[in-house]
């Protein structure tokens, strides 16, 4: 298995999209790259995120990527749906360089690539959202989401 790290906006929909992918075994909600080891304390510059194992057999990086772009606008800066400020950013992060290589090689190939405003970084730091946030809209399906909810599910039951 391995890990990519999807930020696009508020945690609770792209944890809810992802582990519903083809290919994707397990989602977790995070934080990345910021300064300290723990949600507790000061926004420290992370990025909410959604750690997303998946089988490289059955979906490759790139299909992930069409799959991220269906519920994000790739051109906001800092702002998904409702959702603004620095923590609401879209980035992929990654431990493995050869993830980043293939991210930034899907984004260049985009006719839009001049526009689209999604950070690709290694991952420097990780830390586990809390319980509270896991799974929130399976969980919670009607708290709010800036994911429409046929785009959220639309790979459920595939």
């Amino acid at each position: 298995m391995e890990e990519l790290y999807f930020a696009g906006g508020c945690l609770w929909g792209v944890q809810e999209f992802m582990k519903t992918l083809p290919g994707v075994v397990s989602t977790e909600a995070g934080r990345a790259n910021g300064s300290t080891y723990n949600t507790s304390g000061e926004y420290d510059g992370y990025a909410e995120c959604v750690c997303t194992q998946f089988d490289p057999t059955a979906v490759s990086v790139e299909q992930l990527m069409d799959y991220f772009f269906e519920i994000i606008d790739p051109y906001s800066v800092n702002k998904q749906g409702e959702d603004v400020g620095e923590k609401y950013r879209t980035g992929i992060y990654s431990k493995n360089p050869k993830h980043l290589v293939l991210v930034t090689c899907y984004l260049q190939a985009r006719e839009d690539a001049d526009k689209v405003a999604i950070e690709v970084l290694p991952l420097s730091n990780y830390v586990k959202s809390d319980d509270e946030h896991q799974d929130r809209l399976t969980l919670h399906p009607n708290d709010y989401c800036h994911i429409p909810k046929n785009i959220l599910y639309k790979y459920k039951d595939e």
